[in-house]
């Protein structure tokens, strides 16, 4: 009987990980699903040994960073897998979700939702880590993005201050965003979980843009070679930043202890979340500008529902690939003046691409919507 259900659980494991049914035609653009549940893990249990030493408190939150790095075995190395890691993390969720985007991904709605919320929940967590530390940046990041919600009409006082457990971001803030940082991740993970779910429900999409029941073959060894030279390339551009690029994605401003009464020149939050914050502020409505922001992102829930097509022609497929890459275009334009400061001509061209990053996902909307017609 315990041999049966051993077979059984044998059965189940390697029939979604080993036998599972796979397109031919997949490229290693395929690979970064499986590098961004490599680098979850990486973070889970990075953050996991960097929590053993962490104090929640404004007092000792800077110096412990400092413990952490000088004093600790191996702190050095763990907070700059950790630190890095984020970024890494975020460099292939958005190649990821380009992918998506290039290849139709988002016809499988359930898969391309729960990927989208895993953004989102990535988002939160990276926000809330770059806090901890208690440098500079941290503080006034967390007092500029929680400010924020005071454009929420009649409640957005109140719920600032409720967030800040204070009048002001202190001690309350710092122990809270301790908590959900810590929290977040497992909750990412369960989505991860549900992800995979609604992929093996469906099956991949491929280049080709064939059906996903036709012209399979096994995940094993066929594409299981090309993650472990993913993994292979990735992980050695990994090392190379770690040991000898560690604070390349680090503000110099984070390595001051927080002064509430000393705002910095430029105050700029991670490199992957620029294009969101020239969004920003580029339009000088405080609640327009928020508005704005959160649709940079949540535009991506929406997709699913407005980029539908009936026919795929040979003259639309170029036509969306030139436009996908000035989109991409458009976003590195959006991250670079983001990291710019607040003056001409900067101002003038965040306005300008901020415009056109909406414009060009309603031109994508445009281009389906016409080709229909014609065909039909």
């Amino acid at each position: 009987m315990i041999v049966r259900k051993k077979d059984k659980l044998f059965n189940i494991v390697s029939g979604s990980l080993v036998d599972l049914p796979s397109p031919s035609s997949l490229s290693y653009f395929w690979n970064f699903g499986s590098l961004l549940g490599l680098f979850l893990m990486i973070q889970i249990l990075s953050g996991l040994f960097l929590s053993f030493h962490f104090s929640g408190d404004v007092n000792l939150s800077f110096d412990v960073i400092i413990h952490m790095m000088r004093d600790v075995n191996y702190g050095w190395l763990i907070r700059s897998i950790h630190a890095n890691g984020a970024s890494m993390f975020f460099l292939l969720m958005y190649i990821h979700v380009g992918r998506g985007l290039y290849y139709s991904s988002y016809f499988f709605k359930k898969t391309w939702l729960s990927g989208v919320t895993i953004l989102l929940l990535s988002m939160a967590a990276a926000f809330l880590g770059y806090v901890l530390p208690w440098g500079q940046m941290s503080f006034w990041a967390a007092t500029v993005i929680t400010n924020l919600l005071s454009a929420i009409p009649y409640i957005g006082g109140m719920l600032v201050e409720w967030i800040w457990g204070g009048f002001a971001v202190g001690n309350p803030t710092l122990t809270r965003f301790f908590a959900f940082h810590f929290i977040l991740p497992f909750i990412i993970l369960f989505m991860v979980i549900l992800h995979l779910f609604f992929l093996h429900e469906t099956g991949s999409s491929n280049p080709m843009g064939m059906s996903s029941s036709y012209d399979k073959v096994y995940f094993h060894p066929y594409f299981s070679i090309k993650d472990i030279f993913g993994f292979s390339f990735f992980f050695m551009f990994f090392f190379i930043l770690c040991m000898l690029y560690p604070y390349m994605f680090m503000d110099v401003e984070n390595f001051i202890s927080s002064d509430p009464l000393v705002t910095p020149v430029h105050i700029q939050p991670e490199w992957y979340f620029l294009f969101a914050y020239t969004i920003l502020r580029s339009i000088p409505s405080k609640v327009g500008g928020v508005f704005a922001l959160v649709m940079s992102v949540m535009v991506l829930y929406f997709i699913p529902f407005f980029l539908i097509h009936k026919f795929r022609s040979m003259m639309m497929y170029y036509y969306m690939k030139y436009l996908f890459w000035l989109y991409v275009v458009n976003w590195l334009m959006l991250t670079w003046i983001g990291a710019c400061v607040v003056e001409m001509p900067y101002m003038l061209m965040g306005m300008w691409f901020s415009f056109m990053y909406f414009y060009m996902l309603f031109m994508f909307w445009m281009v389906y919507e016409i080709q229909d017609y014609i065909m039909l």
